[in-house]
């Protein structure tokens, strides 16, 4: 049994249901290539469920994956999931290999995607480094959020029933 300690994180002014989410362009990775892409190019494809995760390696990103893997939304609904993290390109191939993901995963290593989103966790005693805290949006075609959740706690998880609940209502 993996021994932590919970950690209840600042509040934040995040995006919130109803709000236009930010566009960004970031390197979007795949199993076999990476390219610049934009948030609004795969929103304006359908339904997008934005899933800000630690680093690839952190064990929450290795539990949210599984789960997301194992639910299989994108079968089951018009929803293009992809995730977001500070790991580089390179890690994220490899994560995406290791977990048999079909996934595709935004490359933001200084954390800014996170900033405009309101979701940067501070990693305690590192001066000047963060990562996002878990959190998932879903957009709509207009990238307006439909749901929101965002960590409270660390390490958290999303209620992937809620979720699902959400991409029902969609």
């Amino acid at each position: 049994m993996v021994e932590f300690d919970v950690v209840d994180l600042p509040e934040t002014d995040h995006v919130a249901e109803g709000d236009t989410a930010p566009d960004f362009t970031r390197p979007l990775v795949t199993d076999e290539y990476w390219e610049d892409a934009a948030l609004s190019d795969l929103a304006e494809e359908g339904p997008v469920l934005l899933v800000f995760y630690p680093m690839d390696g952190a064990f929450p990103a290795t539990y949210v994956w599984n789960e997301l893997r194992d639910r299989a939304w994108e079968d089951d609904y018009d929803v293009t999931v992809v995730g977001l993290s500070i790991s580089d390109p390179y890690a994220h191939k490899q994560l995406v290999e290791e977990r048999g993901m079909d996934y595709r995963l935004f490359s933001d290593p200084q954390n800014g995607v996170a900033e405009s989103y309101g979701v940067v966790h501070d990693l305690d005693g590192m001066a000047g480094v963060s990562e996002p805290r878990p959190a998932a949006f879903l957009l709509d075609e207009d990238r307006t959020v439909e749901y929101a959740w965002v960590a409270e706690e660390w390490p958290d998880f999303p209620d992937y029933d809620e979720i699902e609940a959400a991409l029902d209502a969609a």
